[in-house]
């Protein structure tokens, strides 16, 4: 019996193991490469999967579309365009570029990776469920591991640019040998010197010794405790799990039902063999209860408090071997299944995202079994979180970013004044009937009970068919709707009463504190950090003001009252006066705010900007625009441009990078444009660059990562290239006119 079938995929024997006992044949897995010309883009509403074409016949009736190529780093064939001067003669360059990338569904899809912990769980979720892998996929994954290795020692930090750490060597390391990567490729070799220099895999945090356990490798001894009785808690407990974060909770239920269950796939031979290769000592020397707690220094971002340490003690020396009913374990399964349902029902198996939509499978998988048919609904949809570029195949940080860009480009364009020409109609059109189409218009099934955030009326991060409300997202997309529905030549698709339920969902958003939240408001206290047991990610317990999500939602009602100055206008009013007065002490006192979803405080600067200007605050007339002002011009570069690292995230401080940064650049020129900044030469500058880096083809290049969530965690936005940069120079153009800049 082969392991690799006709069709490319491995094949498991009863016992579980692969069908030649674990190992890819190792010749065949250096230095593979598919026919990227085979490759293809499937939009189904906003549901994006890859494809590979297999047979001629496929590749005949689907051709290759030309945003299809620009994802996969192939020639386009369009030509070069005349070189831009001005700066909407740079914007119609960049849109005659952007509007081929718009898909059939109306949206901009692209990459959302960055983040490299979460192509394991999925692999290791298939591999211990023995779930084929496509061997174009296993080829593709291996190869954009290998792409992403650190260019000096070989290993992989939690995030694309970040420093090696175990939790990125010991993961990938297993991800590769589970894809076939041979042990004695060089590449290999010098992943696990790294790996094994940072002290092995028994220094990784909680979720590196959860997966491992899961694949065999591992003992659950060493696996600090995930008890699903939490989930019995009353709900006027302040430490109820529904206080928490939505990531946060929804990433712990799917792992207290696996952890209570102390499931692991039985060793085998390849396992075996990973085991042996990440430790640095015999495994059968390990003490696994003292190393629950070891953790290298380079992933212990957020240390474990002394009170979680204490609580841990207790529950894995007292509660589990002497005090846990045998009945109470099974009524604490018995919730977080039904939770787990819940959350599976409510997304239609998208999930909430990469890393509980693997959990939730593997739980399935061992409540239901392989034949059941909330498993294979699972299997259907995990390909949904896979991105194919250039350098192989990767995991988005959720299904996509459809509606999250989508709403961008809309005011881009409408900023720069291009939705009103000719040309760009109909794009905007398809632009306006995605945002319809995925408008939520349904509340959850049991949301009460499943601690779901209203919904109704909500615009989500990527699709509809996930369905999370997202606070930012609802309040763009109401913005992108409003104006062109109020442009000539635009149809009215969204009806009042739906902008309504939008409005409504956004005043249900907002913290005690004034400021808004993302996913819902502030639940639990700030205090349940000390309840952060991930280690590697601050901020991650409960719900955050974010000066981002407060400008959207206050830049969108402001908006909103401009057309519809009756709808709860009271209340309105003083929801915006509550933002105001938090974006105004969010403030710092040298004039910048704080990033939570971009990098940093260039991002968060454009919205605080835009906030004050909502309040009628400007450079003439505010000392804190100016302030605001001053903070980025002794920032600027010699260039004209911006540039700050991911390292002003992780530690709150600006942090210079040595390369000022497009995206970056565009977000400031919005800031001081929105601050009615007097002074142009600044202005021009910045602009100039923005001119003079433009492609050919009228695009930018990718440089440092844009985006960030929890302090720690980098991500891509591939799109912003084109968005702000857009946006910045068409009002840029709108303030002092189309003249030359270079």
């Amino acid at each position: 019996m082969s392991a690799t079938e006709a069709n490319g995929t491995h094949r498991r024997a009863p016992n579980g193991k692969l069908a030649n006992g674990g190992v890819t044949t190792r010749s065949t897995a250096r230095n593979q490469k598919t026919d990227y010309s085979r490759w293809r883009l499937k939009d189904d509403r906003g549901v994006q999967t890859w494809e590979y074409l297999e047979s001629e016949e496929e590749v005949r009736k689907w051709p290759q579309s030309m945003a299809d190529k620009y994802f996969l780093g192939l020639d386009t064939g369009l030509p070069d365009l005349p070189t831009a001067k001005t700066p909407l003669q740079c914007v119609e360059n960049a849109l005659s570029f952007f509007a081929k990338l718009q898909l059939p569904s109306g949206q901009w899809g692209c990459e959302y990776g960055g983040p490299m912990f979460l192509l394991p769980g999925l692999v290791v979720t298939w591999y211990v469920t023995g779930t084929p892998i496509p061997e174009s996929h296993a080829i593709e994954m291996r190869n954009y591991l290998f792409a992403r290795q650190h260019p000096e020692d070989g290993g992989w930090g939690l995030h694309i640019e970040g420093e090696s750490s175990v939790f990125g060597c010991a993961m990938n390391y297993t991800v590769l040998r589970l894809l076939g990567a041979d042990p004695e490729d060089p590449r290999l070799v010098r992943a696990r010197a790294t790996l094994h220099k940072l002290g092995g895999a028994l220094r990784g945090p909680h979720w590196t010794k959860f997966w491992l356990a899961v694949l065999g490798v591992f003992d659950w001894d060493v696996v600090n405790p995930v008890p699903p009785e939490l989930w019995l808690l009353p709900d006027w407990v302040p430490i109820a799990p529904w206080r928490w974060w939505i990531h946060m909770r929804q990433v712990m239920t799917p792992m207290s039902y696996v952890y209570s269950k102390r499931w692991s796939l039985p060793l085998n031979d390849l396992t075996r063999q990973i085991r042996d290769e990440i430790l640095v000592q015999p495994y059968e020397s390990v003490n696994w209860d003292s190393h629950r707690n070891d953790i290298s220094p380079g992933d212990n971002y957020h240390p474990k408090s002394l009170f979680l340490r204490i609580l841990f003690w207790l529950l894995i020396n007292i509660w589990f071997p002497f005090l846990r009913p045998a009945s109470m374990a099974k009524r604490a399964e018995d919730r977080v299944w039904w939770l787990v349902c819940a959350e599976d029902d409510n997304t239609d198996f998208a999930n909430l995202g990469p890393v509980n939509g693997p959990m939730n499978t593997l739980v399935c998988y061992i409540h239901e079994g392989p034949d059941s048919w909330r498993f294979r609904k699972h299997l259907e949809c995990l390909p949904e979180f896979l991105w194919m570029k250039d350098e192989g195949m990767l995991m988005n940080g959720t299904n996509g970013v459809q509606v999250w860009d989508t709403t961008f480009a809309i005011q881009a364009l409408y900023e720069s004044g291009f939705a009103q020409k000719e040309q760009c109609r109909p794009m905007l059109i398809k632009a306006l009937e995605f945002l319809e189409d995925q408008q939520i218009r349904e509340e959850c099934r049991d949301w009460h009970e499943c601690y779901r955030q209203q919904r109704k009326g909500a615009w989500p991060f990527s699709n509809r068919k996930q369905g999370y409300t997202v606070s930012d997202c609802t309040a763009e997309g109401l913005k992108g709707v409003i104006l062109l529905q109020n442009t000539p030549g635009y149809p009215k698709l969204i009806s009042d009463d739906r902008l309504y339920d939008a409005v409504d969902v956004l005043l249900t958003m907002q913290n005690s504190s004034g400021g808004c939240a993302s996913y819902e408001p502030q639940r639990g206290s700030e205090l349940l950090e000390y309840l952060n047991a991930a280690e590697v990610f601050g901020r991650i317990m409960v719900e955050y003001d974010y000066p981002e999500c407060t400008t959207a939602v206050i830049s969108a009602l402001h908006m909103f009252q401009k057309f519809y100055p009756d709808y709860r206008a009271e209340e309105i009013k003083a929801f915006k006066t509550r933002c105001l007065d938090y974006i105004r002490r969010a403030q710092r006192p040298d004039g910048s705010w704080e990033g939570s979803w971009g990098i940093c405080f260039t991002y968060a600067g454009m919205f605080g900007m835009e906030s004050l200007a909502v309040a009628g605050e400007n450079y003439g007339n505010s000392e804190r625009v100016r302030r605001g002002c001053k903070f980025f011009l002794d920032r600027q570069m010699e260039d004209g441009g911006w540039g700050e690292t991911y390292r002003s995230c992780e530690t709150g401080q600006w942090s210079q990078h040595p390369q000022s940064q497009v995206v970056q650049t565009a977000w400031v020129v919005i800031a001081l444009l929105e601050a009615e900044f007097p002074d142009k030469e600044p202005l021009r500058r910045a602009c100039r660059l923005l001119v003079d880096r433009q492609e050919g083809n009228g695009g930018w290049r990718q440089e440092a990562i844009e985006g960030v969530f929890n302090k720690s965690c980098m991500i891509s936005y591939p799109n912003y290239k084109f968005i702000f940069p857009i946006k910045a120079l068409g009002m840029y153009a709108k303030r002092f006119g189309d003249e030359p800049l270079l």
